[in-house]
């Protein structure tokens, strides 16, 4: 191909509105009927074909117990392997493939999802996750379609970083993909992440292992359907389910074992670690580990905050999709001149929030994703219940499992900055606010810093410049997304690339040419067009 094809400038992708009687609201609607009026039969797919092992399990909605979306294939140590196995066959060919072609079936990926799969995938992430219509419109449409514009232009830009020349010789530099494969695992709460995991690598040219959360099982298999749809070549991307740990044990302890693409639970995280830091010596390369874990994500607020700005932050920061974002707002600090008059707005806007199905598009809130989750989130409400003198609970605090998994969105106030629930994540809709002496505000930002072992997103409401810039340089490790007057949630592929350090992960930052960067391995090239003929160098001689 004689040509240097330039990809397209991306640019985020418009958010629907979903309004009444909009063409959007119609098509969306359509396709949740379609797709409730059909169970599917999920197969692992391995090198392009369909496994169907006769080993299930169901696929329900979150929000109602009694409804079957469709059900799952389960693998064991002969898939795992064979899925290993199709992934090293593909990374020769997909390897070589040049960049503008795979370039191509991402933009591809993007421009079928801005359209007519934009309703399969909202309506798929709706029903097994539990979004509304506009949770999901941000995450399986706008980010997902970000990231495949967006991060094969990254790409392009890591390509084109090139070193000098000097006279009589060219030098450059090849992005080669690792030497192996790369195991993807991904999360249940985002879509996009579910999208963007398995296919950054991808679009380097590396081949992937992909292992999806078990509960989104069935939105991954709408990902799948969509990356065919694009053109992705068999063997690239090997979707297989099962039991985690027999599946993980398969890929760290493979010799070609190359890269981890991880999103979930730090414990998990750091068991991976320690699994691949005891197999080290058995792998041909050293792993590249990425990885984006747990947060306890903050809002600190200073009395010169707006009120208004402080409860809309709140609660959308805390309570869209249940409070089960890895960046939502899990505990907040708030001057006690001000907690009165808060507290009074937050009970009068949450009175107003409606809870049930996401097929009404009317709630603004929804279950939470299942059993695991919802006993975990209510040991949480029911400890504070229990709790003498250390927290109570001012707002909400109710459960009921007997139709859906829903936890009312919860408001407890803390009385004292080491309170259970001001510490330990949660991940779902609990937010505990701390009042503290509106005159204490560095040390409360001190104390904010040292709570949490996390360090994934946070925020500070002020109006006043220099209670702004004492909470940045203060809270400058203690978040690697950092929010002045706006929620800790939202970010935007090529606008706030996102990721955090401490225990919350690599601070590989998705959504950003960092991420992309992690899946090479740099080759320098030197070549000389008119190499040396003896040996002797000029100060040899003594003339």
């Amino acid at each position: 191909m004689n040509a240097l094809p330039v990809i397209p400038t991306p640019v985020n992708e418009p958010i629907l509105n979903y309004g009444p009687g909009s063409a959007e609201k119609k098509a969306l609607k359509a396709r949740l009927a379609e797709l409730k009026g059909r169970e599917v039969d999920i197969p692992l797919t391995i090198g392009g074909k369909e496994v169907r092992t006769g080993k299930t399990s169901d696929c329900n909605p979150p929000y109602d117990h009694a409804r079957k979306l469709g059900r799952f294939h389960k693998g064991g140590p002969k898939e795992f392997k064979a899925a290993i196995d199709a992934a090293l066959r593909a990374r020769r060919e997909w390897a070589a493939t040049p960049f503008q072609a795979r370039a191509a079936i991402f933009l591809r990926a993007a421009e079928l999802l801005a359209n007519d799969w934009r309703w399969t995938l909202n309506a798929a992430t709706m029903l097994c996750q539990a979004k509304t219509a506009h949770q999901a419109e941000i995450d399986s449409a706008c980010e997902l379609i970000d990231f495949y514009r967006f991060n094969v232009k990254f790409a392009e830009m890591i390509y084109q970083q090139q070193p000098q020349s000097s006279r009589g010789t060219w030098n450059y530099v090849e992005q080669r993909p690792l030497e192996g494969f790369v195991f993807a695992v991904t999360p249940f709460n985002f879509t996009a992440i579910a999208g963007n995991l398995p296919t950054a690598p991808a679009i380097m040219g590396n081949t992937v292992v992909w292992k999806p959360a078990t509960s989104t099982t069935y939105t991954a298999h709408f990902l799948m359907q969509l990356w065919k749809a694009a053109g992705l070549p068999d063997g690239v991307i090997n979707m297989v389910q099962g039991p985690a740990g027999e599946l993980s044990d398969a890929c760290l302890s493979h010799r070609d074992f190359a890269g981890l693409h991880f999103t979930g639970s730090t414990g998990v995280f750091n068991a991976i670690w320690k699994k691949v830091g005891d197999t080290l010596p058995g792998y041909k390369t050293y792993p590249r580990l990425v990885g984006e874990t747990g947060g306890k994500d903050f809002v600190v607020v200073h009395e010169s905050a707006d009120l208004d700005a402080v409860a809309t932050g709140l609660i959308r920061g805390a309570f869209e999709y249940q409070g089960q974002k890895c960046s939502a707002a899990s505990r907040a600090y708030v001057p006690d001149t001000m907690w009165p008059k808060l507290k009074k707005r937050l009970a009068d806007e949450l009175a107003t929030v409606r809870m049930g199905s996401p097929e009404d598009f009317r709630n603004f809130f929804s279950a939470v994703i299942d059993r695991k989750a919802y006993d975990s989130i209510k040991a949480y409400v029911d400890h504070v219940k229990k709790s003498k003198g250390e927290a109570r609970i001012v707002i909400g605090g109710k459960c009921d499992d007997s139709a859906g998994y829903f936890i009312e969105p919860t408001v407890v106030e803390a009385k004292r900055p080491d309170a259970k629930t001001m510490c330990e994540e949660i991940f779902g809709p609990v937010l505990t606010i701390l009042p503290y002496a509106h005159k204490r505000w560095q040390e409360t930002l001190r104390v904010c810093d040292k709570t949490s072992p996390y360090a994934l997103t946070g925020a500070v409401f002020a109006n006043d410049r220099r209670a702004i810039e004492t909470a940045r340089e203060t809270l400058v490790n203690a978040a690697g997304n950092f929010y002045i007057n706006d929620k800790p949630t939202g970010a935007v592929v090529g606008q706030q690339p996102f990721g955090g350090a401490r225990a919350s992960g690599t601070n590989d930052k998705a959504g950003s040419l960092v991420n992309l960067q992690r899946w090479v391995s740099p080759r320098t090239v030197k070549e000389n067009f008119d190499p040396p003929r003896d040996y002797r160098y000029p100060f040899l001689s003594e003339a």
